[in-house]
């Protein structure tokens, strides 16, 4: 009977994270997985996970000898960190020969170890429900269907002659967490948070205490969307880090159904999730671009694509592949086989075109060769089929992975820069009412590009192109670009590298939408000095680093300090906040800044958990009726850890001021 009920655990939890071929068996595995994740609490997967540590990790991590962090130590990470680490990161050597499932359960079982992390909630709970009128400040990730990320004075209730008198009203801090990339939602007074150890939280935004809490299987990921059905039932939906999309009631956060959107075993939702007239428009990408960097990865068989939802229930309506099926090329330098073609990820949160019944979304490099003409590419596709409308690549032949950051075997032939389209496509509209669409790349290259191109053999039309960086792996344009009337806002990241002819420029630019001059630029400098030998590793090369950096040396000095986080404006105003914590307000007229604070801080938070913020990366700052809400803390690449949601307020003017 033992025998049978391990057995049984096990192929609950292989649908849990498992994939690949499963994929195939679509309603029998989705049954399998969804009762799985809803019940993986009431599972006592923890106890296989615990025999898999003691097998294979005690023998460092229980001995003080070997300098390894304690299990109870690795207790006060979620379960998304102990995986990144296991899958990716620095212990991705030590565990190459446990499947992908035995790493789950090893990460269940340390993220669960730990007792008490969440009684501050009890204490800290509202007893009333939210009594105000229920506007949708912040409805999704583009705030709105085109991803302008623009906020109306109205809504803003911020803007020059207040932005100054910001202050700091309540601070909050999340235990197991040093990532805070999910942007949260905000319906009148209620503010829908999820973080990184998968709780999801509906706080009051005026006085930071939690109206409900529920826990999903892992991190939640993408940002908060809200979906109004046809009906006019309402709807929070998001993804996890194992890339199962939830939708949940917004008043009791019960799941009302989850459905996985998988296309491989490494698929991963990081872009976030748009809404349109009962359907849901998933990003799919895919973290294959960072295991290839393991020497016993054979690269490199997955790739992206977009998944259609039907709001009501999570049932597939349509799915979009970024490349054909990967099929065996040849052997890399080692004899390992090779397979193509690969990637072309799409982290881009789609923008939505009712009046051409499109689509639009960016892409990513291929992994491997051949390279296709769908990667570092925007594209066009039919809202209701899937099929692709058209295409504009901006940089051919862009084929990379990590393995090229310490040329290992994996790295490409002629391997490319790694130019993605991470910043969501905006659609703009002119003095003169006709419309473009706007698209910010990792080569630091701003487009603009004609929505009903005269199309040859497919292909989009440039209607004008400004390269304003140089760009690197982890540079140029990354999250999200913002539009206000006539003025694109472009945040640039920028690091600075030892590359030949690599001038990093990172700063916020502000750029004229009818002809891309730079109206204004803002340049951000990192104001103190890093020695040689304290620099980080780069990017994803750090993710697998066993050195462990000086946190209370980066907090004095972030090494990193470009602006990657996505940018949001007001009619007056544009808000950016940098990978060294600071947060800004600019007047989007002059470029001059209004407002600046710091978070890479410690926080005495309102809940009482120890809080300190660190870099602010992916969802930059939101905005609703005189507040300002900011994440701070992000540590995936080497930045500044953190932990906290901060909540600015613009103060009464003192009454002498009158």
């Amino acid at each position: 009977m033992k025998i049978f009920l391990r057995c049984l655990l096990l192929l609950l939890f292989v649908a849990v994270l498992g994939g690949g071929a499963l994929l195939m068996l679509d309603s029998p595995r989705q049954t399998l997985e969804s009762f799985a994740i809803r019940h993986a609490d009431k599972l006592p997967l923890a106890y296989f996970g615990e025999h898999l540590f003691n097998q294979h990790c005690a023998s460092c991590h229980d001995n003080p000898a070997m300098h390894a962090p304690t299990r109870e130590a690795l207790a006060g990470f979620a379960k998304e960190s102990i995986l990144i680490a296991l899958e990716f990161g620095k212990m991705q050597p030590m565990a190459a020969h446990l499947s992908r499932q035995e790493r789950g359960l090893i990460a269940i079982y340390l993220a669960g170890n730990s007792q008490n992390d969440y009684d501050w909630i009890a204490q800290h709970t509202c007893t009333e429900p939210d009594a105000s009128t229920p506007t949708d400040y912040v409805a999704d990730w583009g705030l709105g269907t085109h991803n302008r990320r623009f906020a109306s004075d109205e809504r803003a209730g911020i803007n020059r002659e207040n932005v100054a008198r910001l202050e700091l009203a309540w601070s909050l801090a999340f235990p197991k967490v040093s990532d805070m990339r999910s942007q949260p939602a905000i319906i009148g007074d209620t503010l829908y948070f999820g973080d990184k150890a998968g709780k999801l939280y509906a706080l009051d935004r005026t006085r930071g205490c939690v109206r409900a809490h529920a826990k999903v299987f892992s991190g939640i990921r993408s940002a908060i969307t809200v979906a109004t059905l046809s009906d006019g039932k309402q709807l929070l939906v998001f993804a996890d880090s194992v890339a199962t999309v939830f939708a949940v009631d917004p008043q009791t956060l019960d799941i009302v159904w989850q459905q996985p959107v998988r296309l491989f075993e490494t698929s991963v939702v990081t872009g976030s999730i748009s809404y349109y007239d009962d359907r849901l428009f998933v990003p799919v990408s895919s973290f294959e671009v960072a295991a290839a960097g393991s020497p016993s990865h054979i690269c490199c068989k997955s790739h992206g694509g977009v998944i259609a939802l039907d709001a009501n229930n999570g049932e597939r309506l349509w799915q979009w592949h970024a490349t054909d099926e990967a099929v065996l090329q040849g052997q890399n330098a080692d004899g390992q086989d090779q397979f193509g073609p690969s990637g072309a990820a799409v982290w881009t949160t789609p923008a939505i075109d009712p009046k051409r019944g499109r689509i639009y979304i960016g892409t990513g490099e291929n992994l491997s060769h051949p390279a296709t003409d769908t990667s570092d590419a925007i594209i066009a596709l039919d809202m209701d089929s899937g099929a692709m409308a058209w295409r504009f690549q901006a940089t051919a032949d862009d084929v990379w992975n990590a393995a090229c950051l310490n040329d290992g075997a994996n790295c490409p032939a002629n391997a490319g820069g790694d130019f993605d389209f991470g910043a969501s496509v905006i659609i703009a509209e002119r003095d003169d009412g006709s419309e473009l669409l706007l698209a910010g790349q990792k080569s630091g290259e701003v487009f603009a590009l004609d929505p009903d191109p005269d199309l040859v053999d497919g292909n989009g039309k440039v209607l004008w192109r400004n390269r304003i960086s140089m760009g690197t792996t982890n540079g140029g344009i990354h999250w999200g670009i913002a539009l206000s009337g006539q003025r694109l806002v472009v945040p640039v990241a920028d690091p600075e590298r030892e590359r030949d002819g690599y001038i990093p420029k990172p700063g916020l630019y502000v750029l004229d939408v009818a002809s891309g001059d730079v109206l204004w630029q803002q340049p951000v400098t990192r104001g103190c000095v890093i020695a040689p030998e304290n620099r980080p590793l780069i990017g994803l090369e750090s993710m697998r680093s066993g050195k462990a950096p000086d946190l209370a040396q980066l907090y004095q000095c972030s090494f990193y300090y470009g602006l990657s986080a996505a940018a949001t404006a007001t009619p007056e105003l544009a808000f950016s906040a940098g990978l060294d914590g600071k947060l800004r307000a600019y007047d989007i007229q002059s470029g001059d800044i209004l407002w600046q604070t710091e978070t890479a801080a410690p926080f005495d938070t309102l809940n009482g958990v120890k809080g300190h913020g660190g870099a602010i990366d992916v969802g930059g700052p939101v905005l609703a009726d005189g507040w300002v809400y900011v994440q701070s803390g992000y540590s995936m690449f080497g930045q500044l850890p953190g932990n906290v949601l901060l909540a600015y307020k613009v103060a009464q003017k003192p009454l002498d001021s009158e």
